[in-house]
């Protein structure tokens, strides 16, 4: 019994081959993400704020570039799983069109309609933080933040490529550059340090900005320099033509989750306007508890895009059987690995906001979300690997009403609803919309066990 949820150590050595260079990742990038963000918690709760805010829109940016490529790239795993390197280009000329049209959309955005979009998150509070303050810190902010849309873009496009055709390491080492940087010159900039002005916000702007850009040139300038290692590469930019029935293939197996994606980040950034309504202080706790929690769901974020891999190759290969087996190993290892960073988490939540200079009720509250979201991990975790398990099988339609349905026809009405309509604190509130994922996590469950996504999409008839 025990053989169906355990695997053998060659199985975990195949696992953690694949997950450890996006682990280390993820969690370089989201430390550093905190440390920055206690950095800039330094200056003042206004200023931590404001920039919170922006940094909200800039992830719905994000996930809607993650699910622009996602949709292609279900494709491009099976592709190399068939050893189609023809296919595998398409796909990858699809992302270069798709990233493209959404950064254009993004900069549109952040340069007309800034002001509304972060007004929509401030609101008065107990605490009598200064809104307009507020806003022109997020204006000041997201001013410089719309230079990093591109190359963030185009590194998404080339990197997932690259780790749908197993190559994860690179990716993990442009990351690691791109953190570095960013932290030495948020260090230099925010402060004023080795000589350099005290730019502030600004310059945690500049630094990201500067990241992203050097993110950016290591993935592609390793990927143009080794075309033998990535033969996909060869007579991309030559034309952008893309076969009829292949767009067609991805159009109706990505729009849908391209479409999830882009609702449910809007779905998260509704979900943190609603949490405003009861102040801006709670924005600010929401920030310190969302950026330490980040870290921690390192544990299983990264197993997402080791099941698009794994899983999608077997698919593609033909090998049903084993990616059934290996899935089920695959979820029972990311709740086991979620019990024990929920543990950690909360028993180091009353310590994390104390590092922050900000009026004692946002680190009492930020504390209590800390605490709660680490309760709800394993959850977190299962329906995440669900998500991706539904996912490497094309079963876009599925992980659609699974994922952002459930959260907009759910979810964001009882946030809604609680939020405006009732007089209950911010807490019993956050912990009731959290609560709710468990029957998204009992639909996971039942979804993956009845094997609907064991489908290869790339067959002899394709």
């Amino acid at each position: 019994m025990l053989n169906k949820f355990i695997g053998d150590k060659a199985f975990y050595r195949r696992v953690f081959l694949v997950t450890m260079p996006i682990l280390i990742q993820n969690i370089i990038t989201n430390f550093v993400s905190l440390i920055d963000n206690i950095m800039v918690g330094q200056i003042g709760t206004e200023q931590m704020t404001g920039v919170a805010v922006v940094n909200q829109l800039m992830f719905v940016f994000n996930v809607c570039i993650f699910g622009g490529i996602s949709g292609p790239g279900i494709f491009t795993a099976q592709y190399y799983g068939k050893n189609d390197t023809k296919g595998v280009r398409d796909t990858f000329r699809f992302k270069l069109i798709i990233v493209t049209l959404m950064t254009l959309i993004g900069v549109f955005l952040c340069t007309v309609c800034r002001d509304p979009l972060i007004s929509l998150f401030l609101h008065e509070g107990e605490e009598g933080l200064d809104i307009a303050k507020t806003l022109g810190y997020g204006r000041q902010y997201i001013e410089i933040m719309v230079w990093q849309l591109l190359p963030f873009a185009l590194m998404q496009a080339y990197a997932g490529t690259l780790r749908e055709t197993g190559n994860t390491v690179t990716p993990m080492i442009s990351g690691v550059v791109a953190v570095v940087t960013n932290t030495f010159l948020n260090y230099v900039l925010i402060f004023g340090k080795f000589g350099a002005p005290v730019l502030g916000i600004r310059g945690a702007a500049i630094a990201t900005v500067i990241a992203r850009f050097v993110e950016c040139f290591i993935v592609m300038i390793s990927t143009h320099a080794r075309k033998d290692n990535y033969p996909f590469i060869k007579g991309a930019y030559r034309s952008f033509r893309i076969p009829g029935g292949l767009v067609t293939d991805i159009i109706k197996k990505g729009f849908p989750l391209m479409t999830n994606e882009i609702l449910w980040s809007l779905g998260m950034a509704t979900l943190v306007q609603c949490y405003s309504v009861r102040g801006i202080e709670v924005v600010s706790a929401y920030n310190i508890s969302s950026t330490v929690s980040n870290l921690f769901h390192c544990a299983f974020f990264s197993f997402g895009t080791t099941i698009s891999i794994i899983i999608g190759h077997l698919l593609g290969s033909g090998e049903l059987k084993k990616a059934k087996e290996d899935c089920t190993r695959i979820l029972a290892l990311v709740v086991s690995i979620c019990v024990v960073m929920g543990a950690v988490m909360a028993l180091l939540a009353p310590a994390i906001p104390d590092v922050y200079n900000t009026q004692q009720s946002v680190k009492d509250l930020a504390c209590e979300f800390l605490i709660i979201s680490a309760i709800v991990m394993p959850i977190h975790g299962y329906t995440h690997a669900a998500y991706f398990t539904l996912r490497s099988g094309g079963k876009t339609i599925v992980t659609f009403l699974f994922d952002s349905v459930f959260m907009w026809v759910l979810t964001i009405p009882c946030a809604f609803v609680l939020s405006r309509f009732t007089s209950f604190p911010i807490i019993p509130i956050f912990l009731a919309i959290q609560g709710l994922d468990l029957a998204k996590c009992i639909l996971g469950f039942v979804l993956v066990k009845k094997g609907i996504w064991l489908n290869n999409l790339v067959g002899e008839d394709k």
